[in-house]
């Protein structure tokens, strides 16, 4: 296609949530495949719910995500402002249009007259229409009152790339405010004022518009514009499936999950395939790939689940992927205070054990803290152990003694202690799920860590031995 441009125009209302993203994502990638533009554009007309600080946040989490705008209130653009604020002049030109030809006019109604036309209509067993309610003679528009489009009802037939074809009647075609009385036009005029003077070529949108777009197919007659191609997206689901994602189910602003050591990599991936899949079983997409792969016509039209479990799994995959020395320094924020003291020598070591566990950054404290400080017993940890709480004390005392015995000899290499812990194991006739774990608790205090033979070897001598005989000791 030629001279594709879409966008993305958050309201800075707020944090950027999951949805937002998925939206510019979708938006930037139909841009990027077809050599075409990515617009970013602020609608912020709704100056009583604008956050401060949202603007620059909403930049932020976009950039850290790769998804990059080549037209924009930071960057600027042969259209330009790409701020609605800033943009009050054009809708008031395009609105005097509409007066012109009779297609708006002044509402004069208070908030509790349009109340009792709502009462009316509730008590006739009707749905309220406010244009079954037009004043006979509006006054002269003069920006203290909402301006009105005076819609003209028909049916309506229209195709969606992700829905498929639509067609509606004419009852659900109402008069909609244009202007308020702050001057601030409304979403359902702004939108289209601006998407037609930025030459944008798509709107992709969430389902929560489209019981609108029949209103905004009759302003595009009004108006004399030829509505974009439109792509609505399903809802994102909360993680049970049945009712639309929200903060109450978790999920959190984006630049958070960035904070907790979410990969940028993998929430793109995460989030591209909500709802939309090329066909194949492929789970791990680069953005080159999705680039390429991606089609408007393969996004689902149901609902798409949101399962923090493989968010998880995806992010461990791309970790599991990073070279060492990569990992060791995207994690340095994230070592527990008590790291500071060790080289980066032994820590590496600490984060080559632990990255094959390692499901997000913020782990990495609690996965890897005994590797720096002795914690103290936990008898709890044999005891809510299956395998463990079968024995009786004098029969774990004397498998750690046995353990103790063998480990003292040791070189501790790791291939010293692989040889002894297996030898161990034929000397005790215990299986591993028994002597491993009682060993690895003893010289740990946790509930599980990387392998055992690595542990130790990264532990030491000395401190594991020490730790062997402090359990010892509290089994007495």
């Amino acid at each position: 296609m030629s001279n594709v441009r879409t966008r993305f125009a958050p309201s800075p209302t707020g944090y950027m949530h999951v949805g937002g993203v998925r939206t510019a994502l979708f938006a930037w990638l139909v841009a990027k495949q077809n050599d075409g533009k990515f617009v970013l554009r602020f609608e912020d007309t709704d100056k009583k719910r604008e956050v401060e600080g949202a603007k620059d946040h909403i930049i932020k989490s976009l950039d850290c995500l790769g998804i990059t705008h080549d037209e924009g209130p930071d960057v600027g653009g042969p259209f330009a402002p790409y701020t609605q604020s800033e943009r009050l002049d054009s809708y008031n030109k395009w609105a005097q249009k509409l007066i012109e030809q009779g297609r708006a006019y002044a509402d004069p109604y208070t908030p509790e007259e349009v109340q009792a036309f709502r009462d009316q209509a509730a008590a006739a067993k009707k749905p309220f229409l406010y244009r079954n309610n037009r004043p006979e003679n509006p006054p002269a528009w003069d920006g203290t009152k909402p301006l009105r489009f005076k819609s003209d009802p028909k049916s309506y037939s229209w195709h969606d790339e992700v829905m498929g074809d639509l067609k509606t009647g004419h009852e659900v075609i109402d008069d909609f405010v244009l202007i308020k009385s702050d001057g601030y036009p409304t979403y359902n005029f702004a939108h289209v004022i601006d998407d037609y003077e930025m030459q944008i070529s798509h709107i992709m949108r969430g389902q929560e518009f489209l019981s609108s777009i029949p209103n905004y197919l009759n302003l595009y007659e009004a108006l004399g514009i030829t509505p974009p191609i439109m792509a609505t997206l399903p809802h994102i689901l909360g993680p049970e499936g049945n009712k639309k994602l929200s903060k109450r189910d978790g999920a959190k602003d984006v630049l958070d999950y960035v904070n907790d050591g979410y990969l940028p990599a993998a929430l793109v991936n995460f989030i591209a395939t909500l709802g939309w899949n090329d066909g194949s079983e492929q789970e791990i997409f680069n953005l080159d790939e999705l680039i390429a792969k991606f089609r408007i016509d393969k996004i689902q039209r149901s609902g798409a689940r949101f399962d923090e479990r493989r968010l998880l799994w995806l992010n461990g995959h791309y970790i599991r992927q990073m070279n060492l020395e990569d990992l060791y320094n995207d994690v340095q924020k994230y070592w527990p205070e008590e790291a500071l003291e060790y080289d980066d020598e032994y820590k590496k070591q600490v984060l080559a054990l632990v990255q094959e566990r390692l499901k997000y950054f913020a782990e990495l404290g609690e996965l890897s803290i005994f590797f720096f400080i002795d914690l103290p017993v936990n008898p709890e940890l044999i005891t809510q152990n299956k395998q463990l709480k079968k024995l009786d004390q004098q029969d774990i005392k004397g498998l750690l003694e046995q353990a103790r015995s063998s480990l003292t000899d040791s070189d501790f290499s790791e291939v010293d202690l692989t040889n002894r812990l297996n030898a161990l194991l034929e000397a005790t006739g215990q299986k591993p799920a028994v002597l491993f774990s009682l060993i690895r608790i003893a010289t740990t205090q946790a509930p599980a860590s990387p392998g055992l033979a690595q542990t130790l070897a990264v532990l030491g001598k000395e401190r594991s031995l020490k730790r062997l005989n402090e359990q010892i000791d509290s089994l007495a």
